[in-house]
């Protein structure tokens, strides 16, 4: 059975809370720069999860991943052979 998980992108003050944050999800990518971490968490568990990072005092702000809500179904298009030649004579 596959579990349906959304990232959270978790921005803190300091390197040294990481290992706090690692508990709450899986942990994917931490940037040393810009101080945010990459989680994912359960689609079930997102609220909760949401709510007690944001009480934590290094915390500075979350954002949710719009991925799993984005169409990622597409279809192919077919060109015609009109289409694929360019009209080169246009305007004169």
């Amino acid at each position: 059975m596959i579990v349906k998980r959304q990232g959270l992108v978790v921005w803190f003050h300091q390197m040294k809370h990481v290992k706090h944050i690692k508990k709450f999800g899986h942990m994917v990518h931490v940037s040393k720069k810009l101080k945010y971490a990459m989680i994912y968490v359960n689609q079930d568990q997102l609220d909760d999860t949401y709510q007690k990072l944001i009480k934590l005092p290094f915390v500075t702000k979350i954002e949710p991943s719009y991925k799993p809500f984005i169409k990622t179904d597409f279809e192919k298009k077919v060109f015609d052979k009109e289409e694929k030649e360019y009209d080169y004579k246009m305007g004169i």
